[in-house]
């Protein structure tokens, strides 16, 4: 699979002979992207696609203040019940419709009640919507929402051709038609996405490229290799270890910006039938694991000390890390007293998906290490990553080691994972007092008044376990020298405004 993608590169690479002048960027993905819409989709590299494909109603600057995008200002009611928006005019969606106040009312509505949206929980304070007049639409809350913002600079603020949308029903991601700067051109799964120019597009000055094709490439060794060889202009998530050789290169630059998200091992605990084993109903068993991983140990040995050890949804540079609850030391003896008390003193199974990736698997293989000290005994199945997403919302799993590229929000970043019957809650975990701080959170706009619900939060949640966190990242892309005005963002996302490739 990895030399066909290297022979595919190159293949795209003499198919454009004039590439540099035609300025058609190739940008190798870790994985492939799930579902291209926005009310379905959860994967990392799908939201870089959207960058280019689904302007949103905000965005955020690389500093984390939220801008206009689709909406060119806003303004909350005297209660905090309302936001009013005023809407860019000369907007048209990739299908010749336009973009109006009538467009966002049915992308709202199709968030909170398509079938299949993940966005629902997102959204569950919005009570519904007025239109006001062709660019000005009022969105009634059913209570203050200090997220809603945030929230609309993410996917639940993708705004897709409502009658596209309507036309298609869950089908819509096939053909996906948003208002972007680039429009959707064709997909072959685990092959790539193709877009190409929107020459409509109402910011179409800050957009030099012609075309933009991803490329899924799952090992990080072919990945680079592509970008050293020229097969790729840019690279997602350049491995940590792989920065001392860049340093110096002749043809390849790289841009660094520490990650908003964690990564984990979340625990089926109430997802369907599997939830009902050993791990999934004793959390004594998952904070046993917790005890016996060496965070301090992952980072040097599979990250060469370039990541941030953790344990929370929240690095501890964040206002929002708990200090009550440091970063805990590794302690296998500690780790054998909890398996002995939950009745499994010589010792427990347990069976962990991971993402078909090397940093995954290398991860997985030294946390299966050092678990094994504790008499845990970890089995490893590596999956294509949507498949593994998939077999979460399903339920068909015990643990995944899987992770969460961050919201600007707190509530992005614990919210939709723990509380009841939440979008992004595949571990099937129910608590009604962690709903109700998590609730309440939302509602409230003094930061101090949020954390201390959050760390109330924080105490329940280290005690039950249903995710186990391990570390944050720090975004490494690489980018051939031809690219330039390149910025990057703590999201993570690739933005092409102003980016372009030197015929040079």
């Amino acid at each position: 699979m990895t030399l066909r993608h290297m022979t595919l590169a190159a293949a795209l690479l003499g198919a454009t002979a004039l590439g540099a002048q035609a300025q058609d960027l190739r940008i190798g993905l870790e994985s492939d992207p799930d579902v291209l819409d926005p009310d379905q989709s959860r994967t990392f590299v799908g939201r870089i696609v959207y960058t280019a494909l689904c302007d949103k109603l905000v965005d955020v600057t690389p500093d984390l203040k939220i801008v206009p995008q689709l909406a060119t200002e806003w303004s909350f009611s005297d209660d905090n019940t309302s936001i009013t928006m005023k809407l860019r005019e000369g907007v048209t969606f990739h299908d010749g419709t336009p973009f109006d106040a009538e467009a966002v009312a049915r992308n709202i509505d199709r968030s909170l009640t398509l079938e299949e949206s993940r966005r629902k929980s997102e959204l569950a304070s919005v009570a519904g919507t007025e239109v006001l007049g062709d660019h000005e639409i009022r969105i009634d809350l059913k209570e203050p929402d200090a997220t809603v913002l945030a929230q609309l600079a993410d996917r639940a603020g993708m705004m897709v051709s409502p009658d596209a949308a309507e036309a298609a029903g869950a089908d819509f991601g096939a053909n996906p038609v948003c208002s972007g700067p680039f429009k959707f051109k064709e997909r072959v799964a685990q092959d790539r996405i193709v877009l190409e120019k929107f020459d409509d597009y109402w910011n179409a000055d800050e957009i030099a490229l012609d075309s933009v094709t991803y490329l899924p490439i799952t090992d990080t060794t072919v990945r680079l290799a592509n970008l050293q060889s020229g097969d790729i202009d840019i690279a997602n998530r350049v491995a940590a270890t792989d920065l001392k050789q860049l340093e110096g290169s002749d043809s390849i630059d790289i841009e660094q910006a520490v990650s908003l998200g964690y990564q984990g091992i979340t625990f089926n605990v109430g997802n369907g039938d599997k939830g009902d084993n050993p791990w999934g109903n004793d959390a004594r068993l998952r904070r046993a694991l917790s005890l016996a991983i060496g965070r301090d140990i992952i980072n040097q040995v599979v990250f060469d000390g370039n990541f941030r050890p953790g344990n929370q949804p929240f690095p501890d540079t964040s206002p929002w890390y708990d200090a009550d609850y440091p970063l805990p030391e590794r302690d296998v003896e500690a780790a054998r007293a909890l398996l002995e008390e939950a009745g499994y003193g010589d010792g427990v199974a347990l069976e962990v998906q991971v993402p078909n990736r090397p940093e995954n698997l290398q991860l997985m293989q030294v946390i299966q290490s050092m678990a094994s000290e504790a008499g845990i005994d970890v089995s490893l199945t590596s999956k294509e990553f949507a498949t593994m997403l998939n077999d979460q919302t399903a339920g068909d799993f015990t643990a995944s080691q899987v992770g969460w590229s961050g919201r600007i929000d707190p509530d992005g970043n614990i919210h939709q994972f723990v509380t009841t019957g939440a979008g992004l809650n595949d571990a099937g975990y129910s608590n009604e007092e962690v709903d109700r701080l998590l609730n309440e959170a939302r509602t409230l706009a003094d930061e101090g008044e949020r954390k201390a619900l959050y760390d109330q939060a924080r105490a329940i949640l280290q005690e039950e376990a249903p995710i186990v966190y391990l570390y944050h990242d720090t975004w490494i892309t690489g980018l051939d020298k031809s690219v330039e005005g390149f910025v990057p963002y703590p999201d993570g996302m690739i933005r092409l405004e102003g980016v372009t490739l030197n015929a040079d």
